[in-house]
């Protein structure tokens, strides 16, 4: 593994570039492990965090051989890993992990599931890859060197109609703000073309940068939920921000191609329990 990431690195022109090649390296390995062990047989999960937040040995398997990764290439680096990975560094960089994004979907064998890779330095994510094997689709990018899937250049939609928007959203795990959730939605699928949940935060926010969803927005995410898919999808042209336009954070998300995110922005003030 060492010898293949010293060639990666020895060709790449910047660290933004560097980060992202080992990135879809390490998310490419362990996606491919946990789609063959998906494919091997029965599943058993736990519960985390909630009755419906499900974590499997595959979830963990995978964190451990992304962070097994990053310490031989990377040992000076940070690691926040949504299985507990922990680790100091002084680098100044910082890598988010979610090892299966969307453990429902990969314990049910659908899909929509992702290993996603990010990492941020002092001005913010700065380079991600987002490997969604069942589909065999490698998403990536590095702060200004654009995004790609499976190496072609990808850009959001060019629609500037929030009526002809195709619009994801995801529900907490939260179960006392699903209803809450439920009544905006119920409001919103109104007044855009449709609303999809695919159940995976990176998948669906690299659905937005490719331009197969016009918007994404959800609550309460986690850092890895979000860096990986983030840095792809602004480099592809999406606006993130929170819900009310002010900077994004995991706590609100919504990215939307610039034609409708201040649309999506009203939308979601006026819609579900309380609005006028």
């Amino acid at each position: 593994m060492a010898t293949h990431f010293g060639r990666l690195m020895s060709s790449s022109p910047s660290l933004g570039s560097q980060l992202r090649q080992i990135a879809e390296s390490l998310a490419r390995e362990a996606g491919d492990m946990a789609l063959s062990g998906r494919k091997s047989g029965p599943l058993t999960a736990t519960t985390k965090s909630s009755p419906i937040d499900m974590v499997t040995k595959f979830d963990k398997a995978s964190e451990a051989m992304i962070t097994e990764g990053l310490a031989q290439v990377r040992p000076d680096d940070a690691i926040i890993g949504e299985e507990g990975a922990a680790k100091q560094g002084t680098s100044g960089i910082t890598w988010h992990i979610d090892p299966i994004d969307g453990t429902t979907n990969f314990y049910f064998d659908l899909p929509m599931w992702a290993v996603s890779i990010g990492a941020v330095d002092e001005h913010g994510p700065l380079a991600g890859a987002v490997y969604v094997p069942a589909l065999g689709e490698m998403f990536s990018a590095a702060r200004t060197e654009g995004a790609t899937v499976n190496g072609m250049p990808i850009r959001v939609r060019d629609n500037n109609d929030v009526a002809d928007a195709l619009v994801c959203t995801g529900y907490s795990y939260r179960i006392s703000e699903r209803e809450v959730h439920a009544k905006r939605v119920a409001d919103i699928v109104m007044k855009v073309r449709d609303i999809r949940r695919f159940g995976a935060a990176a998948v669906d926010l690299c659905f937005v940068a490719c331009g197969r969803l016009d918007a994404y927005f959800e609550e309460h995410l986690h850092s890895w939920d979000l860096v990986a898919g983030q840095v792809i999808a602004t480099e592809a042209g999406a606006i993130f921000s929170d819900y009310v336009g002010n900077p994004v954070t995991p706590a609100q998300v919504l990215a939307a191609t610039p034609g409708v995110h201040a649309d999506l922005i009203h939308l979601i003030a006026t819609s579900g329990p309380g609005a006028s």
